[in-house]
């Protein structure tokens, strides 16, 4: 089993320029939950849910694999970081109220994952895997970011962002699936903000690599007649796809 390590050389930038969840995210997975004692978040990158989860929830476990990730996650009392895989977690059995996947689980051996966390969660315990896939400005702005995603690094996306794009549809989950609620989060950014954004993409980062050029300045030149005054922050959207299931009790 290896661990695919698209995010750890820019672990910086991914916790400056990746969007926050909901709280109607949060509040729902905790209501979901049979007690509020452990969470486990697995795979926490920078923290992008963390301290939310950790709003809900006594104890707090996250694991993320990358020790650069781990270092720009902010701090809380109630969060134990722990520097593992997801598939292979030192918690114990039946311990778990809630297992919360952020943008993440297209990375994970899922066998392997599905059998780790039907061995912590405890009965009537609750996995739950969410994603998001391009965001939404307005048409001329969209449809410049969907030439730059398709076209112009479209062949560098790892295999795996197939499933983003399903929005996690055709995973077998584990356990009996819950219907969770529609989601989108919303952020109002600047012209760098979102342009910052892209760079956290790991088909960027691939692109850079095999091509020894960065595509990001002739974006923002590109985006920038769409966008109007780069200063000027404008509401972007990501509808969020949630994949959750109950272990019985």
């Amino acid at each position: 089993m290896s661990f695919q390590d698209h995010f750890s050389a820019h672990a910086g930038e991914y916790a400056r320029y990746r969007p926050d969840y909901p709280p109607a995210l949060f509040d729902w997975l905790a209501a979901q939950a049979p007690s509020r004692q452990l969470a486990w978040e697995c795979a926490c990158g920078s923290g992008q849910a963390t301290l939310a989860l950790a709003q809900h929830f006594e104890h707090l476990i996250a694991t993320e694999p990358s020790a650069e990730q781990l270092a720009a996650a902010p701090r809380h009392p109630r969060i134990d970081y722990r520097c593992e895989p997801a598939e292979r977690s030192s918690l114990a059995d039946a311990s778990v109220d809630l297992i919360a996947v952020a943008q993440a689980l297209h990375w994970f051996d899922m066998p392997a994952f599905f059998a780790e966390a039907s061995r912590v969660l405890r009965p009537g315990g609750v996995l739950a895997a969410w994603c998001y896939e391009t965001c939404q400005v307005a048409p001329a702005v969209d449809a410049v970011v969907a030439h730059f995603y398709d076209d112009t690094i479209g062949p560098y996306w790892p295999p795996e962002r197939r499933w983003i794009e399903q929005g996690y549809a055709g995973i077998d989950l584990p356990f009996p699936e819950l219907i969770a609620p529609a989601f989108a989060m919303t952020q109002h950014w600047t012209l760098a903000e979102l342009v910052g954004y892209f760079g956290t993409w790991s088909a960027t980062r691939r692109y850079r690599e095999a091509r020894q050029h960065d595509p990001l300045p002739e974006l923002w030149d590109q985006l920038e007649p769409a966008w109007g005054d780069p200063t000027h922050a404008r509401p972007v959207s990501w509808p969020l796809r949630m994949r959750a299931c109950r272990k019985p009790a």
